[in-house]
């Protein structure tokens, strides 16, 4: 059979990486346009910013669904332990994210300012707390996690509020705000438009901030994340070019090219995504302080025939799920206006 002359664990390893790095790209700017949503003051501006995600916020998350049940078919060890470690962080990420879907659909049901106040506030909060706790999870993950010979979790919910997590939990807030801004500046036009266009310069700055003081936690305290690119230093490119792209930013905005500048942000973000990946592999839960009792690609796998099985349905699946999402942003392309339909 063709599938046995492949690593499929391997192969896995980029599908549930890739899944992952789609959801970030796409529902980042909407959490971000959250972070951001209390910014604005008035009612029309901030029904505009609804409208900005309005048609594609829930089919982002689909990435997210797509993401989490790629996990529990290739890795079900990994699915278990994450899930049954983080649980109450999952649990309050569940809640947040009932609640900021509830805040979009309802807030602009009623006339009244406090009705709408409370689901604005609701909606910025959830949406910070999602982001922030993303975050806290991809740093505990590099961190490691307590676990024993069983693969299980041996950690309480405050460990994972460490000072590193808390660090890469604030970097992605200040990553999915800037997404943000860019995407809005796509979307809108007028007073809205340049009051966002304003924020982007400090939105760069804030998360270039961050991210120095990441990277060097990072090399400072968790030096084993940075293991392959010492060994080989070809991976090194792909840092170079996280760099190249996040540089690119600003200098897009500046000339006012904004949908170039957008494209650079999805890539900062992939490339995040493809260091966090090469620092990890081959373990999908490293763990602390007992390296040999983390879970890698090959021992948390399911069998090779349920590989097997899997990526064709994937390879079915995954073109269908992009298709889709091209296809609603090529129908709601263009600036937003608000009409008798619009949120």
């Amino acid at each position: 059979m063709f599938f046995e002359h492949l690593d499929l664990n391997l192969i896995w390893f980029f599908l549930v990486g890739a899944l992952l790095t789609g959801y970030a790209m796409l529902d980042g700017f909407d959490l971000g346009v959250g972070i951001l949503h209390l910014l604005t003051k008035t009612d029309e501006h901030r029904r505009l910013m609804l409208n900005a995600i309005g048609p594609v916020w829930d089919g982002n998350e689909v990435w997210l669904v797509t993401g989490g049940g790629a996990l529990f078919a290739a890795f079900p060890d990994v699915y278990a332990t994450v899930f049954s470690g983080f649980y109450l962080p999952f649990m309050i990420l569940l809640v947040m994210l009932i609640f900021r879907a509830v805040a979009i659909e309802f807030r602009s049901k009623e006339p009244m300012g406090w009705w709408r106040q409370t689901w604005d506030t609701s909606f910025s909060v959830s949406s910070f707390s999602s982001a922030m706790l993303f975050g806290i999870a991809l740093g505990n993950i590099a961190l490691g996690l307590p676990l024993d010979a069983n693969g299980e979790f041996r950690g309480t919910f405050l460990s994972l509020l460490n000072p590193y997590a808390l660090m890469v939990g604030l970097t992605t807030v200040a990553l999915f705000a800037m997404h943000a801004s860019i995407y809005v500046v796509m979307k809108t036009e007028g007073d809205l438009q340049a009051q966002v266009r304003g924020w982007i310069k400090n939105t760069i700055a804030f998360f270039v901030i961050c991210y120095i003081t990441t990277t060097m936690a990072t090399l400072l305290y968790v030096p084993q994340m940075t293991n392959h690119v010492r060994n080989q230093p070809g991976f090194f490119v792909l840092a170079l070019l996280n760099m190249l792209a996040i540089a690119a930013i600003p200098r897009e905005i500046y000339h006012g090219r904004d949908l170039r500048a957008f494209v650079f942000s999805c890539l900062n973000i992939v490339f995040l995504m493809a260091l966090f990946g090469l620092g990890v592999f081959p373990y999908m839960v490293p763990s602390n302080p007992n390296v040999e009792f983390g879970l890698t690609i090959y021992n948390a796998a399911s069998s090779q025939k349920t590989l097997a099985i899997m990526l064709i349905i994937a390879l079915l699946a995954i073109p269908m799920v992009t298709a889709y999402t091209i296809s609603i942003y090529w129908i709601f392309r263009g600036k937003v206006q608000l009409d008798t339909k619009s949120y």
